[in-house]
């Protein structure tokens, strides 16, 4: 067999390999992650032992606001009033500016709040909190800011999240600015 031949041989013989463990790598992989690629609407309780802002969803943490729902980066989330539970009314030119969250659909502890999925206008998947749908802002650039608080844009006002789910309203975001 000439130096040619082999270098095939071994090509193939990688090929094969690689396919034979790659497919049920593959779906190992993705039943360990508790995904099968579809976007379905589901819910689970907010409170899950054990599960904190890494991987797990959402998790709590305290803001000059006081404590307020983060995505698994510890950044605030918010939910915006023009949305209805379980509805994003966010389209692409608000998710350049507001970031959908997306991750697994729990809470880590102090998450009172139901945590599920909801779809975006464009068909993505968001986290929902309580039913609504939630967004990071690209004004906020390290954990605890809260630069979105109070924002009136794309037909409502931007507030940050409770525990419960419900919009943290204060002094300052009842005298809400434009963005």
């Amino acid at each position: 067999m000439s130096p040619m031949n082999t270098r095939v041989a071994s090509t193939s013989s990688v090929a094969k390999i690689a396919a034979a463990v790659g497919v049920p790598l593959l779906a190992l992989i993705t039943a360990a992650c508790g995904g099968t690629g579809s976007a379905s609407s589901s819910s689970v309780p907010g409170a899950v032992a054990g599960a904190g802002a890494s991987a797990a969803g959402l998790a709590v943490a305290n803001t000059s606001l006081g404590p307020v729902l983060v995505n698994a980066q510890g950044m605030t989330v918010y939910l915006l009033t023009a949305d209805s539970p379980g509805m994003s009314s966010c389209s692409a030119p608000c998710l350049a500016n507001w970031p959908a969250v997306s991750g697994v659909a729990t809470g880590g502890p102090g998450v009172v709040a139901k945590v599920g999925q909801a779809t975006t206008t464009g068909g993505a998947s968001i986290l929902t909190a309580g039913g609504w749908p939630l967004y990071t802002f690209v004004q906020d650039h390290a954990p605890g800011d809260v630069s979105g608080e109070g924002v009136q844009s794309f037909g409502g006002t931007w507030y940050a999240v409770s525990p419960s789910g419900q919009p943290v309203k204060t002094a300052a975001s009842s005298s809400a600015r434009s963005y």
